[in-house]
């Protein structure tokens, strides 16, 4: 399966033209987001000072924010390997998320408690059962009498279970 690259996008606006009904602003990457100045904004000189991030694509957020916010947070999403980005946004988007010190989504805790993508979280209880030797030593004849489905549901208490939107789910240890 190949991975689409995911670049977070910005449509900074600037904030005296719009507040005088002009909507005045352009897309940029929001990487770069802190970047632009009102200069870069209008193509030349202006007294205006304030920029505003209206919309945006790929970022994990709600709303209007700075370009600073928007930037900051571009670049920790850049740090995020690009295979477990759509997972790291779904995580983010879930709200179960674990901040780190720069009240940003904590990359550390993601990789600790990511379990993978998986067609069903039953496929996942299944590896998981498999790889643990859960029921190894017990006899097929008393095995088969195992109620998968019930310890299934108990044990999907115990994780975060997500949409993927290529299909399937990304499992996530709740700690």
């Amino acid at each position: 399966m190949s991975v689409a690259t995911i670049t977070p996008a910005v449509w900074i606006g600037c904030l005296a033209c719009y507040n005088a009904g002009a909507l005045t602003g352009n897309w940029y990457e929001a990487a770069t987001a802190d970047e632009i100045t009102p200069e870069k904004l209008h193509g030349h000189q202006t007294p205006h000072e304030e920029l505003w991030v209206m919309d945006h694509e790929h970022l994990p957020i709600e709303g209007e924010c700075s370009p600073h916010e928007a930037a900051k947070l571009a670049r920790h999403l850049d740090e995020v390997d690009e295979h477990l980005l759509p997972a790291f946004l779904a995580w983010i988007g879930s709200g179960s998320y674990v901040l780190d010190g720069e009240n940003l989504p904590d990359h550390g805790e993601f990789t600790d408690r990511y379990a993978g993508h998986w067609d069903s979280f039953e496929q996942y209880a299944h590896n998981l059962a498999d790889e643990t030797g859960m029921l190894s030593g017990i006899p097929e004849h008393i095995a088969r009498y195992f109620n998968w489905q019930s310890w299934t549901d108990d044990l999907q208490h115990d994780y975060t279970v997500l949409d993927a939107s290529e299909g399937g789910v990304y499992v996530l240890r709740d700690h």
